[in-house]
Formats: structure tokens, sequence, C-alpha cells
């Protein structure tokens, strides 16, 4: 019976450790669309909309490729001039997070479509950072720019929370944008120019692949 025993409590040991390396946000296959989203642009017009998720190099990366979106910024927001720093954003110090400001055509991908993109390629509802990076740097952010954008990404965290479609609380939070920094010209790209170091391998490259698998028909025809 000893053994039989044994083997019962590795696979509930088993079966529990699993569970909790589950990541929170894998309950939600297929992010819906938002409800709501921005008054339509004047003709020509473009947008910019600035997020933070983790890493900016990843973040940066995932919406490279989508169509229309023509310029993708790695930078800070959340904090003052003096500290937009790699060096001082990295000691957790300051209020910056690391971010990107996204430049699209309205006509071609609304700003409730990339809320939808980056709630789907990020975890939400981790708090104060984005595996494997942990600190205030790291959260996951909204930086809105007008009332619209905060009335749109509101509503869109509201509908997710009611439709429970994570197992944990939303922890993005939604922050007045004062000012985006771009980051030092080394961050730019960094995905793109660095494709064999390690931790874009470990990291950006998987975030990619769920990209391609999950909305293939928001990227450029350049990036299949």
């Amino acid at each position: 019976m000893r053994p039989f025993l044994l083997a019962c409590l590795f696979a509930t040991i088993l079966c529990f450790v699993i569970s909790c390396a589950r990541p929170a946000h894998a309950a939600a296959e297929k992010l819906p669309q938002p409800a709501s989203d921005l008054p339509a642009a004047k003709e020509g017009e473009t947008r910019t909309m600035v997020v933070a998720g983790g890493c900016f190099w990843c973040v940066e990366a995932v919406f490279e490729p989508l169509i229309g979106v023509t310029d993708v910024t790695s930078g800070y927001a959340g904090g003052s001039a003096e500290d937009a720093d790699y060096h001082k954003v990295s000691s957790g110090k300051t209020n910056h997070a690391e971010s990107v400001q996204i430049t699209y055509d309205p006509s071609k991908i609304s700003y409730a479509t990339l809320l939808r993109v980056f709630m789907t390629m990020h975890s939400p509802t981790t708090k104060e950072g984005q595996h494997p990076d942990y600190g205030h740097q790291y959260r996951s952010a909204i930086f809105y720019a007008s009332d619209d954008e905060k009335r749109v990404a509101e509503a869109y965290i509201k509908q997710l929370t009611d439709a429970k479609v994570f197992d944990e609380p939303i922890a993005t939070s939604l922050e007045k944008l004062d000012k985006f920094y771009p980051a030092e010209d080394y961050h730019q790209n960094y995905v793109k120019n660095h494709p064999d170091d390690p931790y874009v391998v470990r990291w950006a490259v998987p975030k990619l692949e769920k990209l391609h698998h999950k909305f293939p028909e928001l990227l450029k025809p350049s990036a299949n």
C-alpha cells in the first residue's frame, strides 16, 4: 500500500505545482473585441497610444508587425524628465514604466483593436511586473492622453472583468500621460537588431509566435 500512497501523494503535488504555475491570463483563449472605441478619425489623421507591459523590447516587437502601425518607440512614461534614463528607471526608484509609443493609422487599425492585442499579449493580472522582470518599472499600464482614451480603456477593463475572462483580477493601471520620453537609441528595434540575444530568444520570440497564432489577420504581409 505504501508505494501506492506515495504515488498518489506525488500525483497530488504535481497537479498542485502545475496549477500554480499556470499563468493567470491563460483562462482567456481569445479576448472579445472592446465594445467601445474612439470617435472616428479625420481623413489622413495619425494617432498614438502609450502602454506598458514589462520589458519594452518585447512590447515593441509585438506591435511593430501590425497592419496600420507605422512606428513603435521604446521609452519611459509616468515619471519626470530628469528620471527618463535607463539606469535610473531600472533601479525601480522612479515613477517611470518601461513603455512603448505606438503610432498608427486609425483608418487601418483602431485604438480598441490595439487594446485587445495589448491585453492578450501580456499578463494584465500580474502586479508590478511581467515574468521574468519584476518591479514598478515593469508594471502593466495604459497611459491615456485624452478623456476618450480613458473612457475606452476603462470600459474594456470592466468588460473583461464582468465577462470573467481571467482567473485573477486585472492589475493594469490607467494613468494619465503627461509626457512620453523615448529611450536611448540602442533600445530601439532591439528584438529585430539582436535576434540571437538570449533574452530575445527566450522571451520575445515566444511572444511573436503567440502573436502569429492569435492575430494572423492583423499582420502585415512582411510579417508572415
